[in-house]
């Protein structure tokens, strides 16, 4: 490969929130032990990024920056090679990040007490969005179907119909489950909300990870009545690993929604983003390219050795099936181990330290969600101990 997928770089000590919560969790956790839990990659960066911000910055007075025309050149581009989708710059809203703008959304387009429907289990700043922002939090439950989720969509309709319900939040590729929707699951979603009159905001951020064999489709892609219903959120950060640079941008068709989120913006105080992160993703859209396509070769590398593991040493532990994202979604409730149980297990036992599946909700009771976006090497020593620490507990 032309990129280092293998050099691993500690965080420890460096205000990484991963690596942080790792030793909040386990302050004895000894040295060489890597996190898996949110979703930020344990590569290093592509070089093109790194080397052209320092570059920027080191001829770039800090000020006050505004996105430039060759940084939404960047985006259009970058939407039309890799998703075949012919956005316009007038359509673009930049955000510090995707997760504050659910917040925003939530809070511009419904009224206290009003509900947003979730498609649940699902990333846990939907609740959070929801929540905090004094709504009505409205489940509807994928149905899990094998190793496989699926949307009740006679559940959906109902709560849609329900008229205090007014937004969706639409996780696209789905957080944590796995799932690229396919264009007729979009396209009965978007004529469900559309019948109702619920707004759709399609998280997007992990649209760039999809596995072999599965194809993403823009929501907005689908039809003009449903682009003309929808706000997507799309960023450089899960793609090439920037999360840290706070840049995304919403792509907001409907010209009368588009206003109505570029002034709310404002009245929150947000005018733009940081300067480096729209250098980042400009470089990032315009010379990483190649970077991406050797990291997926790389996940799915990941996403196959956990599998295989998996079948081999703890069959009991169903492998959900990943479409999309870089975040293996496991079913194990058959271990026998309540969710607390399960949780202990991991941290103190195999010093494994993943996402819990109870935080994305109550129907992520007894899963969990491990990051694959780490060396090859790095997963296979986790698998390792997991494998030894059950063989411990078995033989007490």
């Amino acid at each position: 490969m032309k990129y280092d997928f293998e050099t691993m770089v500690s965080r420890k000590n460096t205000g990484s929130s991963k690596w942080d919560g790792m030793y909040a969790l386990n302050p004895d956790v000894p040295d060489g032990i890597v996190p898996f839990s949110v979703a930020d990659m344990e590569f290093k960066n592509a070089p093109q990024i790194a080397e052209g911000i320092a570059e920027y910055l080191k001829n770039s007075i800090m000020g006050y920056t505004f996105a430039t025309d060759t940084y939404y050149d960047a985006v259009i581009g970058w939407m039309k090679r890799r998703h075949q989708w012919d956005i316009k710059k007038e359509w673009i809203v930049e955000y510090p990040g995707v997760v504050p703008a659910l917040y925003h959304m939530v809070q511009l387009f419904t009224q206290p007490d009003e509900g947003v429907i979730l498609f649940t289990p699902v990333y846990y700043p939907f609740y959070n969005a929801v929540r905090k922002s004094g709504r009505t939090l409205v489940e509807t439950r994928l149905i899990l179907n094998g190793n496989r989720y699926e949307i009740d969509f006679e559940d959906f309709e109902k709560k849609a119909k329900e008229s205090k319900n007014k937004l969706c939040l639409l996780c696209n590729p789905h957080n944590p489950v796995g799932r690229v929707w396919t264009e007729e699951e979009l396209e009965r979603i978007g004529k469900i909300c559309l019948e109702n009159n619920i707004l759709v905001v399609s998280d997007e951020i992990h649209h760039d990870l999809i596995m072999p064999g599965y194809k993403h489709t823009i929501y907005a892609k689908v039809s003009e009545k449903i682009a003309q219903n929808c706000i997507i959120c799309t960023a450089p950060s899960k793609t090439f690993n920037m999360a840290g640079m706070m840049t995304s941008n919403l792509i907001i068709p409907n010209p009368e929604l588009k206003e109505k989120v570029y002034e709310y913006r404002e009245s929150q105080a947000v005018f733009f983003c940081n300067m480096a992160g729209y250098k980042g993703c400009e470089i990032a859209y315009n010379d990483c390219e190649d970077w991406l396509i050797e990291l997926l070769e790389v996940l799915d590398r990941n996403r196959q050795l956990v599998e295989g593991f998996m079948k081999e040493k703890f069959p009991q532990i169903t492998v959900i099936q990943l479409e999309g994202t870089y975040l293996q979604w496991l079913d194990c409730r058959k271990l026998g181990l309540s969710y607390k149980e399960l949780e202990k297990f991991m941290i103190e036992e195999a010093y494994i330290f993943t996402d819990e599946g109870y935080v994305f909700g109550e129907p992520g009771e007894g899963f969990e969600r491990i990051n694959l976006a780490c060396p090859t090497w790095v997963l296979k020593e986790a698998l390792q101990r997991m494998e030894q620490a059950w063989k411990n507990r078995q033989n007490e």
